[in-house]
C-alpha cells in the first residue's frame, strides 16, 4: 500500500497539578481551550471539542497518523503551560498533572463525547472528577493501582 491511513479518535483527560482550580475564570479557561485547540493543529491533529472546568480539560481529537497519544499530551500541556505562565503572573506556578487519560472511540462515539464534553459545567454539579474518571477507566477496563492514581 503506497499510502498509510488512519482515524485514530481519542478523548483524553488530565487535570491541572493537584487538580488546583486554576482555570476558574471563565475567559481564562475558554482561551486555555483555545491555546489547546491550536497546539493540536501544530500537530495536525484535529481537536473536534476541547472544555471542561476548573480543574482539569477534556479534549476530543484524531489524531494524525504521525502523533502519538504521549506526544500530543507531553506538546499540548508544555505549550500551554508555557502561555498561561505568559499570560497572567499569577499564574506563574501553573502546571499540569503528570499522567492523563487517553480513552478511545469510534467514529460513531464522537457526537456523544462532543456532546459530553460541552456539558462539563453541569455534569460536575453531579459527579466529582474523582468519580468521573474513574467511571472512564472502569468503562475501558483499564486497572490500576489506586495507590499512585492521584498522585
Amino acid at each position: 500500500m503506497p499510502q498509510s491511513h488512519a482515524g485514530i479518535y481519542v478523548h483524553f483527560i488530565f487535570s491541572t497539578r493537584d487538580r488546583a482550580p486554576l482555570l476558574r475564570e471563565s475567559g481564562l479557561r475558554s482561551e486555555m481551550h483555545r491555546v489547546l485547540n491550536g497546539i493540536s493543529r501544530d500537530l495536525n491533529s484535529e481537536a473536534i471539542q476541547i472544555g471542561g472546568v476548573e480543574d482539569h480539560v477534556h479534549a476530543l481529537v484524531r489524531l494524525n497518523r504521525t502523533v502519538s497519544c504521549s506526544d500530543w499530551v507531553k506538546e499540548s500541556k508544555r505549550r500551554s503551560s508555557m502561555w498561561a505562565k505568559r499570560r497572567d503572573p499569577s499564574l506563574a506556578d501553573f502546571g499540569w498533572q503528570s499522567g492523563f487519560g487517553a480513552f478511545s472511540l469510534s467514529r460513531g462515539g464522537i457526537e456523544a463525547t462532543t456532546h459530553y464534553i460541552l456539558n462539563q459545567e453541569e455534569h460536575h454539579r453531579r459527579v466529582s472528577f474523582k468519580e468521573e474518571y474513574l467511571s472512564f477507566l472502569a468503562e475501558h477496563e483499564i486497572e490500576y493501582d489506586p495507590r499512585y492514581i492521584w498522585e
